[in-house]
């Protein structure tokens, strides 16, 4: 029922806060994805999450010619589970969509991602979860 639940990419587009994510994830070719059955957790950085990131990376990661790597990063938000806050424990490891892990700690009663992205929200969606994070989670450098 599209009415009553927004699937991801709407929930996405539907806060301010995600213009950024929304503007990457169109540069990369990934919005089609966010918008089929799922189930996907989708951990969404804010704008203000991008610009911690080094300057100029994010611009970078924009370029044609870097496609692929802004790929990587965003797969690097999704897993192919609908999780729900409850779901999340301390010490445990999370399989993403680019073939990586992140790691859950659970401190002060927040879920934080590989020590750099804190839960700030989550909103449920018609094809899975989406939890704003007030990070960029940037997968571990190929060996």
């Amino acid at each position: 029922d599209d009415a009553s639940m927004k699937d991801i990419a709407k929930v996405a587009v539907g806060f301010p806060d995600h213009t950024t994510l929304v503007s990457a994830l169109k540069q990369a070719d990934l919005v089609d994805v966010l918008v089929n059955p799922g189930p996907f957790t989708v951990f969404a950085p804010t704008n203000e999450a991008f610009k911690k990131l080094p300057k100029g990376t994010l611009d970078d990661l924009m370029k044609p010619g870097k496609k692929t790597d802004l790929q990587n990063i965003l797969q690097y938000h999704v897993t192919t589970s609908s999780l729900k806050g409850d779901y999340f424990k301390d010490g445990q490891t999370i399989g993403m969509v680019n073939g990586d892990n992140v790691t859950v700690r659970i401190k002060e009663g927040k879920i934080v991602l590989n020590n750099s992205a804190t839960v700030i929200a989550s909103v449920q969606a018609s094809n899975g979860m989406v939890h704003i994070i007030d990070g960029v989670l940037l997968p571990p450098a190929k060996k």
